[in-house]
């Protein structure tokens, strides 16, 4: 995510509509952080094959909804609108690669047995976020950021001299959700419509991969199996339709709090659930992470404060 909300003050929300967002954001990183277990129970599917059904059902997920809140006519329009602009739908087309990239790199890395990559890509995300900013949007790290993006990068280099290798996964799912993120703010487009349209132009090549590539026959599995990749896509959607509700209701620096309850509950899964190899080296490395994270957010609470103070004087 890029900054969004900084310029406007918490006194802007109703209490009604602050507890909405605060409770709807909570539960969308509740579900990304626990998403793991969801994705081991299919385990024994390819992740290729979980990335297929998961574009799909998202797919078919989002026209039902769409259908049954009366929304067609409007999500209708605005598909239509979006594909009379070519510039538009290219952004969507690039947007629909780098969420689909993301989603296939942390399945695998999961059920890969490599959760603790997958909660390091997120806690990173925000500061490859001020990264991105600073390169396409032209804005200017403050000292507080330049600091936070350091200590990130010393936390990163410690994991990667201590593994032997650069840690390519969690690396790349924190740009290519930072990628998705910068185009989702400069594309004007609605939460329903904009992941209706992405899972829209990827499901035709998820289906011709299911169809003739695949390992397994189309959802040619147990009743179980078949029952969780369906449920792929609610898992996917919901998610994403509770985070877009949140924004639009607090603060980016609330937001910003609440994000790493996600891969923070990943964290914990990997080192107590699942028992990956976590010492003390990792916690030294992810020291420097929490560092970077606690410093990023504490710069901003100090800007909104002034910003706030700016605004009523």
């Amino acid at each position: 995510m890029v900054l969004l909300f900084l310029e406007k003050g918490e006194d802007m929300y109703s209490e009604k509509e602050k507890t909405l967002g605060i409770l709807t954001a909570i539960a969308a990183y509740i579900i990304w952080g626990v998403l793991p277990l969801y994705w081991k129970l299919a385990s024994d599917v390819p992740a290729s094959e979980i990335l297929a059904y998961r574009i799909i059902w998202s797919f078919v997920f989002m026209v039902i909804v769409i259908v049954l809140l009366g929304k067609t006519k409007e999500i209708w329009a605005e598909i239509r609108a979006l594909f009379k602009k070519p510039k538009l739908i290219l952004a969507i087309t690039m947007a629909s690669v780098l969420i689909t990239a993301n989603w296939f790199i942390f399945i695998f890395t999961v059920n890969d047995g490599h959760v603790i990559s997958a909660s390091l890509g997120y806690y990173i995300n925000p500061l490859v976020n001020v990264l991105l900013a600073t390169v396409f949007l032209k804005e200017k790290l403050s000292r507080g950021e330049m600091l936070a993006v350091l200590s990130a990068a010393i936390g990163v280099l410690i994991l990667a001299i201590h593994q032997g290798v650069f840690p390519w996964a969690a690396i790349s799912m924190a740009v290519t959700f930072g990628l998705y993120g910068l185009i989702k703010k400069l594309v004007p487009v609605s939460a329903w419509g904009g992941l209706t349209v992405e899972t829209m132009i990827m499901t035709p090549f998820a289906l011709v991969f299911l169809l003739f590539f695949a390992r397994d026959a189309f959802m040619h599995f147990g009743f179980d199996t078949n029952l969780v990749l369906f449920g792929a896509g609610v898992v996917t959607a919901i998610p994403l339709l509770l985070f877009a509700t949140s924004a639009r209701r607090i603060s980016y620096v609330m937001l910003g709090f609440i994000q790493y309850v996600g891969p923070t509950l990943m964290l914990i899964l990997g080192v107590f659930v699942f028992h990956e190899a976590f010492d003390f080296i990792q916690l030294i490395a992810f020291i420097f992470i929490w560092a970077a994270l606690l410093i990023f957010t504490i710069s901003h609470v100090v800007f909104a404060a002034k910003l706030k103070k700016t605004t009523v004087s």
